[in-house]
């Protein structure tokens, strides 16, 4: 691993510059077609179907890999999907990918998700893909007036998180983020302890230090056939393919790579580690905790007013260029501690190193403190949950299946338990964290215009450089 600068303007320009053959990929069917060169920011717009009670849910599928297979299949066949619930599209950049999903659930295979956002027979889609491709997809579900199921963290950018709020909202759709630790019965009841006082008033949280994203710079590997490249590289520039960036990190699957040595199973990172595809684990393994502490503090529709780090010094420019090593950038892209100041007073550190406190956090209050975990918690002192919580208590919104919640709100029309609002805050946290990391010093925050006030080079990292077609949308 070496470190050295790259230029933010050389990136831009040869991202712009290579704009220059952007193409749409082909529709995968029984007549298959070229489609013809096209601004990727179109999408169709419908007012979208709601179905009645006794109506089947439709479904379409965007992003045939790992992460939609655990949330559609679970352990077998449909298993995390309800029995009312139909995938009825699936789409992918791999084609491969596509054409498998689509044979596994007797239904249409596409290579452009804008073509299955087209079908009139679908209701609602899930989406997991790559952190730099969660803003277009669910801004034009919600243009084509789909409802959706949104995998965190909600977005790449403070900017564009800010336009899917807008997108879901004017076209009134239903929207789920993808943080299923809500939906769970024992880190509901440590947040309504901590909401109904019972450690007393909250004055810190400490959070687990995750780092943040680093570069790479991988030698060329031959695409793989099907693989639409342009196109997975997004708004960003078009870089060389390796196996090591496409994936999400190893171990890989042995199906899909069998020539890879066993060894290069083992571990190592993949796009959620590297900028500008990521911001790293702080928000892709972050917003787990980062949720119950917006969620505890009730906070979900504010932020922070005051971001630093401790020691006052920028993130280091770290390039992981040997993929055959297993060297990771973690540790120097974690050096330095987030600080966030909420304007009650409540400061919330990314201070912890017990791997636990991913899932939740350590909150601290005048009268003790209860340590969220995944899915679970630990009182001090011990004892602090034995009473039940009188009946004018502050209740959060109860739901036991996340995925279920999502389709039952598509029918009802309601919020589901994790609205695009909430994922947006949260997401935000991780992103100002990052971007206190890499400017190295106090940062201001308005929470309600949601803008570093008087700041110009730290607004700058609202957003990052897009292709152009690529580009977030003005207006919606």
């Amino acid at each position: 691993m070496t470190a050295k600068r790259i230029s933010r303007r050389h990136l831009l320009g040869r991202g712009l510059s290579a704009a220059a053959g952007l193409s749409l990929p082909i529709f995968i069917s029984s007549r298959r077609a070229t489609a013809q060169p096209d601004n990727i920011g179109r999408a169709p717009q419908s007012a979208g179907r709601i179905p009645g009670p006794n109506d089947q849910i439709t479904v379409g599928i965007i992003g045939c890999g790992r992460r939609n297979g655990q949330l559609v299949t679970g352990k077998g066949g449909q298993g995390n999907l309800p029995n009312d619930v139909r995938i009825v599209a699936v789409a992918d950049l791999y084609r491969k990918r596509a054409e498998q999903w689509g044979e596994r659930y007797k239904c249409p295979a596409f290579q452009d998700y804008r073509r299955l956002l087209d079908r009139k027979d679908v209701d609602a889609v899930i989406y997991a893909t790559p952190e730099h491709w969660h803003y277009l997809p669910c801004i034009h579900a919600a243009q084509a007036g789909k409802d959706i199921y949104g995998e965190q963290p909600l977005s790449h950018t403070i900017r564009e998180g800010q336009a899917m709020v807008a997108a879901v909202r004017k076209y009134k759709r239903v929207f789920q983020t993808g943080e299923q630790q809500r939906s769970h019965p024992a880190t509901r009841k440590a947040v309504e302890l901590i909401r109904n006082g019972r450690i007393g008033k909250v004055h810190t949280v400490i959070g687990y230090n995750y780092p943040s994203a680093f570069e790479c710079d991988f030698p060329a590997q031959p695409i793989p056939d099907g693989l639409d490249w342009d196109r997975w590289c997004g708004p960003n520039e078009i870089v060389p393919y390796h196996t090591d960036l496409y994936l999400s990190r190893i171990p890989y699957n042995r199906e899909d790579y069998p020539a890879e040595p066993a060894e290069r199973y083992a571990v190592g990172p993949g796009w959620m580690s590297f900028r500008p595809y990521s911001g790293g684990e702080l928000p892709n393994w972050g917003c787990h905790g980062l949720s119950m502490v917006q969620w505890a503090l009730d906070t979900d529709d504010t932020g922070p007013v005051e971001i630093w780090v401790e020691p006052a010094e920028k993130l280091p420019t770290v390039v992981y260029d040997r993929p055959e090593t297993r060297d990771r950038g973690d540790a120097a892209c974690s050096k330095t501690i987030i600080h966030y100041r909420f304007a009650n007073g409540v400061v919330l550190k990314l201070a912890g190193i017990d791997d636990r406190l991913g899932g939740g956090g350590m909150f601290i209050g005048d009268k003790g403190r209860i340590t969220i975990f995944r899915e679970g918690y630990v009182c001090e002192p011990k004892g602090l949950d034995e009473d039940p919580l009188p009946a004018h208590a502050v209740r959060v919104y109860e739901s036991d299946d996340h995925m279920a919640n999502f389709f039952a709100c598509v029918r009802s029309r309601k919020d589901p338990i994790m609205t695009v609002e909430s994922g947006h805050r949260i997401a935000s946290l991780c992103h100002l964290g990052n971007i206190a990391r890499r400017l190295g010093r106090r940062l201001r925050w308005d929470p309600v215009k949601e803008f570093f006030p008087g700041d110009d080079e730290a607004n700058e990292h609202l957003d990052c450089p897009k292709r152009k077609g690529y580009e977030v949308p003005e207006s919606l």
